[in-house]
């Protein structure tokens, strides 16, 4: 049904099927972000628990719709490479690029001439570009069970994550509920482009799809152990984080398992 109606809006095209996941993705995003422009207050533990979700999807995302594939495509060698390649990209756009975090503060260099609003922004576009590349990627592998997967996947981790950025920004004291929401959105925004960029790359380029998937993989990977993980166990809640990467993880799997 979902992969017919996925066929039928996009014409069969691979790739526009990649951007359309990317866009759904997103909508998602905005979808958690809603509920910032009616109130203030939040539990800060959802916080945490929003961003151990996040992380255990993309956990089991990056084995069972990206490595475990990606292997059975071109063998572990290129899927190998790709991790390598995947995670030192975004740790050197971590390093090099200013950015913000609630709990961690500024980042890379020139952040101290930056206002906290653009840091924090660019620190979610970091956060949200292995994502969407993700997406794109298991699109454009023609496996349209893993694109749709993957989409839903990350799709769902968007909304506690949408939600928590709207209401970290509102705790500040310098941010409208509008603003707040405004800024939430937008974060989401990043990932169909991204989506785009993925689908054509692996769909074009077939002989390095394994490469592909395993550096958005690698992608993920970097982003749960270096920022997620740590982000949520700096204020002593690694408790409540760590029961939201279970329940995110087990989601994944049960996904995966429906969906094929």
């Amino acid at each position: 049904m979902i992969i017919d109606l996925f066929t039928w809006v996009t014409n069969g095209d691979i790739v526009s099927m990649g951007l359309l996941g990317g866009i759904i993705a997103a909508l998602l995003n905005l979808a958690g972000a809603t509920p910032v422009l009616f109130t203030r207050s939040y539990h800060k533990s959802f916080l945490n628990v929003g961003l151990g979700f996040a992380a255990g999807v993309m956990l089991a995302a990056s084995f069972t719709s990206l490595i475990f594939p990606g292997i059975e495509y071109g063998g572990v060698l290129p899927v190998m490479v790709g991790i390598v390649l995947g995670a030192f990209a975004i740790s050197l756009i971590d390093r090099l690029v200013p950015h913000l975090h609630f709990i961690k503060g500024r980042e890379g260099p020139l952040s101290m001439r930056l206002k906290a609003i653009w840091l924090f922004v660019i620190a979610i576009t970091i956060h949200n570009m292995p994502e969407g590349l993700t997406v794109g990627v298991g699109f454009g592998s023609g496996d349209i069970i893993s694109g749709i997967t993957l989409m839903f996947a990350i799709g769902f981790q968007n909304i506690p994550e949408g939600l928590s950025v709207g209401f970290s920004l509102i705790s500040t004291g310098d941010y409208s509920r509008r603003r707040a929401f405004l800024v939430s959105m937008l974060s989401g925004f990043v990932e169909p482009p991204l989506a785009f960029l993925g689908a054509y790359l692996t769909h074009v380029f077939k002989q390095i799809l394994p490469y592909f998937m395993g550096f958005a993989a690698g992608a993920m990977l970097f982003v749960v152990s270096d920022e997620i993980i740590p982000e949520t166990h700096r204020e002593g809640k690694e408790r409540i984080s760590t029961y939201g990467l279970i329940t995110g993880l087990i989601i994944m799997l049960l996904l995966d398992v429906l969906l094929h």
